[in-house]
């Protein structure tokens, strides 16, 4: 594996009950001071964070499997992407792209040209967060096809904002009760190889798909279909081969924009720099955030020069959108990614990690699938012998990784999927102890 340089030691240490007693007052605070909507996964506090590791305030080290739902993939604290950040803040913290321009962004979207898949002309444009993108790839795509009608599908997940609740699956905790939602959404069934027909075919199920929707809507009207390439809170879906490039394949015969939500499988998390590499596609606009820029709040829309151009001067932007410490912060971070080849890191993981989640399914029966791809790896939890959903097994093994020092993520429409989303950078090591957690709470709990 390549050789990294850590700050902290990467270990797993637990001095404390879990949470610890600075946690508990801190959690009470919160109580009066944050409002109960907002949830998390874990009841400590970070003080420090580096490479595959979580520092609470009480001095517990965690192992860390969620990359902050994978936006730290170069870990949280990388030291080229502190220096950008500290360098560009001691210039300047602001002024606002479409006030006082700057390079920053000029090179961001220059670099998101060129590493996007296809070599056709394109143009970028930078946000603050996924929602933010998404809602902008069909602002695009609307304004440029003149149509209105948008197809999302099952078990999609692309954020919280109004249109892009209307896009998400789920309801709760995403969408129940936030209604009314934005109109002229459709959603259509996915491939999900694990609880498809026997021998189903992706390239059936994306039949399936374009039958309803020019039944159901009519291609005329369509200016927009818009999907994860490996669904994320929807479960970790790897949709069957020849699936995507079927749909995209009837998006470009009849002018529907395919735009790829790359929002949580981008810059190297699947072992490519983006899931849409792996799957031979070229989308029409791919949507980003989340790894771009190291932790700092930063994302894009990066698609075809002759949809993007075609927007109005002022149709597009935001005040925060492509802030100058957020873009060095992406500069520093993709830089990063080449010099360490983190694409091939995730590769590295997804060869250590599989085939031992793969041996734990065979032993225990209540791991129904095992799938993803590079650092991007799920197990799909269910009554043995059947493919019924067990979200209450679920939600002991991650809270009992956690008991043990380990922060590991559930997900999935049905609540029964573990998600492994360890930093790109986390060492051999530290996978493995943390592997053998997870292993010990499933025999535990499926005994």
């Amino acid at each position: 594996m390549t050789e990294f340089t850590y700050r902290l030691a990467q270990k797993r240490n637990i001095v404390t009950a879990l949470p610890g007693p600075r946690s508990v007052e801190l959690a009470a605070r919160r109580k009066g001071a944050v409002a109960a909507g907002v949830g998390s996964s874990v009841p400590v506090y970070a003080a420090d964070a580096d490479g595959g590791v979580i520092v609470d305030i009480d001095g517990n080290s965690l192992i860390d499997l969620g990359s902050g739902i994978a936006v730290t993939g170069v870990g949280a604290s990388n030291a080229a992407v502190a220096a950008a950040v500290a360098e560009q803040a001691a210039h300047f913290t602001h002024t606002c792209f479409m006030v006082t321009p700057y390079e920053g962004y000029v090179a961001v979207a220059e670099r998101l040209n060129a590493m996007t898949p296809g070599d056709h002309e394109k143009r970028t444009v930078l946000f603050n967060s996924g929602a933010e993108a998404v809602e902008n790839a069909i602002k695009v795509a609307r304004l440029a096809t003149g149509k209105t009608a948008v197809v999302a599908f099952d078990h999609a997940y692309h954020g919280r904002t109004n249109l892009t609740m209307a896009l998400t699956a789920k309801s709760m905790p995403y969408k129940s009760n936030f209604g009314p939602f934005a109109p002229e959404i459709y959603r259509m069934p996915t491939s999900y190889p694990f609880r498809d027909a026997a021998g189903l075919t992706g390239e059936q199920a994306a039949k399936t798909v374009i039958t309803q929707i020019e039944k159901q809507i009519g291609a005329d009207t369509v200016a927009a279909v818009i999907i994860e390439p490996i669904q994320g809170e929807g479960g970790f879906v790897v949709p069957a081969a020849g699936f995507l490039p079927t749909l995209v394949d009837w998006c470009k015969a009849n002018n529907v924009v395919f735009i790829a939500d790359e929002v949580q499988t981008g810059f190297a998390r699947t072992g490519a720099w983006f899931a849409s590499d792996d799957e031979g596609i070229v989308p029409d606009i791919i949507t980003m955030a989340k790894g771009i820029a190291g932790g700092m709040p930063l994302a894009a829309i990066t698609g075809r020069a002759d949809l993007l151009d075609s927007v109005h001067a002022g149709g597009l932007g935001g005040t925060y959108g492509g802030n100058p410490v957020a873009c060095a912060a992406a500069l520093a971070t993709l830089d990063t990614m080449v010099e360490l080849d983190l694409p091939a890191r995730a590769r590295e993981i997804e060869a250590i990690v599989k085939p031992r989640l793969q041996a734990l399914a065979d032993e225990t029966g209540v791991i129904g699938d095992v799938r993803g791809r590079g650092a991007m790896l799920a197990i799909e939890l269910v009554t043995p012998g059947t493919t019924d959903p067990d979200a209450a097994i679920t939600k002991a093994v991650a809270a009992e990784a956690f008991k043990q020092g380990v922060v590991l993520l559930t997900c999935g429409t049905h609540g029964n999927v573990v998600r492994l989303l360890p930093p790109l950078v986390i060492s051999d090591e530290l996978l493995d102890e943390a592997l053998t957690v997870i292993e010990q709470a499933v025999r535990t709990l499926s005994a």
